[in-house]
């Protein structure tokens, strides 16, 4: 697979990027189409041919749903179960046969060995979100096939997201963009620090997590509090640096893709976490799943429904466990909470939003445990280690998490240290690209030699390199 954190990946952009600017404006769509079909026939043969049905199947049936057509609510209602159909098939038909097995004893087949299509999750909604923008009249139904094979294929949201919209990606293939060399090197830098988060702060807190979530009562209160909040870490760095990388891919190319993060974890509320964690996702889930329920135009107990059955539906989403079903359910249900409490408002403003940003985190944190957990089972026993087990051995035993020496610990804090000033400047209003960039020639240079040796001596190469949620 050409991952987009290999050596093959580079290449890939490098062969891209002049044949990109060399095509007219009007074919680059089609340069794009054929870059998204390699991208994933080198991962994925049979979810090839999934996605090729799919996007045909979508393609004719928006031609039916358009308003004003004969039936076109029918059509709509049978091209998004068309479109759900292989997600719920292929994801979802193991966990509820394995649950309907327990519950009914009954012996039916537990789904193993079905393909997983790369990129599944995020096609299946993308194309759905089209189908429904075409019916409601937001998008004219697209006469070329190949155009929408193009958007559901899209290489550079394909596994991870952001989601994007039909409406605002495609005409940008067809803008007439030029190479740029600043936005050459802006999009490089930002690309640099997602390759950054993703080797000097996911991969070394991924050594802990594994560590402390394979056997939880081997380790005392204090290893499994860090372990848990190094999830919270590695899955930001992790996602966020996914998203960095194909950002500045993007901006290289004169795309604008969707921001997916905005400092999170400087939230002070749980509705503001979401409006700053997978920030594509949450909209799509608002606009395709919240508001088509009623939103908050049917009262307040309506609303706090809407709320928890839409989030029930993003814990779905996730994967086939119901873990991820308990995590959804609860961040919905703590929303609905925060809409009850007086102090939801004046939480956000200083100096109180310092003690919202640490209920935030603490929440995100705690219901993240359950989401990394293999199952409920899991979770409660890590979450009963935790409280039960005494001691505070996280700094003098720091070994017994799989970090080999006093300096990886270090260098470990030192990247997270790194991670949340970058975060702090970007909230204060401070664009660090813009500022190198507007530096003299030499500081600039100075900047990039230091950011090249951190690089090197914080990162961890040694490790298989995977994205987290590339499963999802």
């Amino acid at each position: 697979m050409v991952s987009v954190n290999s050596l093959g990946f580079l290449l890939f952009l490098a062969v891209l990027i002049p044949l990109w600017f060399a095509m007219k404006p009007a074919r680059r769509w089609m340069l794009m189409l054929a870059a998204n079909l390699v991208f994933y026939l080198t991962d994925n043969i049979p979810g090839f041919f999934l996605i090729l049905a799919a996007s045909a199947v979508v393609w004719v049936v928006a031609r039916h749903a358009a308003p004003g057509a004969p039936s076109a609510r029918r059509w709509l209602t049978a091209g998004i179960l068309v479109s759900l159909l292989p997600l719920l098939a292929l994801k979802y038909y193991g966990m509820f046969a394995g649950a309907a097995n327990d519950l009914f004893h009954w012996s039916l087949w537990d789904g193993r060995g079905l393909i997983q299509p790369l990129g599944i999750a995020y096609f299946s909604l993308q194309l759905v979100g089209y189908l429904v923008d075409v019916y409601r009249g937001e998008l004219a139904p697209e006469p070329v096939y190949g155009r929408v094979l193009c958007y559901a294929s899209f290489f550079l949201s394909i596994t991870q997201g952001p989601f994007n919209r039909y409406r605002t990606l495609m005409p940008q293939l067809a803008a007439s963009t030029r190479f740029d060399i600043h936005r050459l090197w802006r999009g490089s830098m930002r690309m640099a620090w997602g390759y950054f988060k993703k080797y000097a702060v996911a991969e070394r807190a991924a050594v802990v997590v594994s560590s402390a979530f394979a056997h939880p009562e081997l380790y005392d209160a204090s290893q499994l509090l860090f372990g848990t909040v190094m999830y919270s870490f590695q899955l930001y760095a992790d996602f966020s640096a996914y998203t960095d990388i194909v950002l500045g891919t993007g901006e290289i190319l004169g795309l604008k893709l969707p921001e997916n993060f905005r400092q999170p974890f400087l939230a002070a509320t749980v509705r503001e976490l979401w409006a700053r964690w997978h920030i594509s996702l949450s909209q799509w889930f608002r606009d395709y799943v919240y508001i088509p329920l009623g939103g908050n135009r049917k009262g307040i107990a309506r609303r706090d429904g809407n709320l928890v059955l839409t989030f029930l539906a993003s814990g779905l989403w996730h994967g086939a466990n119901w873990t991820y079903l308990v995590w959804g359910g609860l961040h919905g249900v703590i929303q609905a909470v925060e809409n009850h409490l007086p102090w939801r408002k004046s939480i956000t403003r200083f100096p109180a939003r310092v003690i919202g940003i640490a209920g935030t985190f603490t929440v995100f944190v705690v219901t993240f445990t359950i989401f990394r957990a293999d199952s409920l089972a899991d979770a409660l026993n890590y979450f009963r280690c935790l409280f039960t087990t005494p001691g505070t051995d996280v700094f003098s035993k720091y070994w017994e998490l799989g970090l080999s020496s006093r300096l990886d610990l270090l260098l470990l804090l030192a990247g997270i240290g790194a991670l949340i000033l970058v975060d702090i400047l970007h909230e204060c209003g401070i664009r660090l690209r813009e500022q190198i960039a507007a530096s003299p020639l030499p500081l600039r240079w100075f900047v990039y030699e230091c950011a090249i040796f951190a690089f090197l001596l914080m990162g961890r190469f040694l490790s298989d390199g995977g994205f987290l949620y590339a499963r999802y």
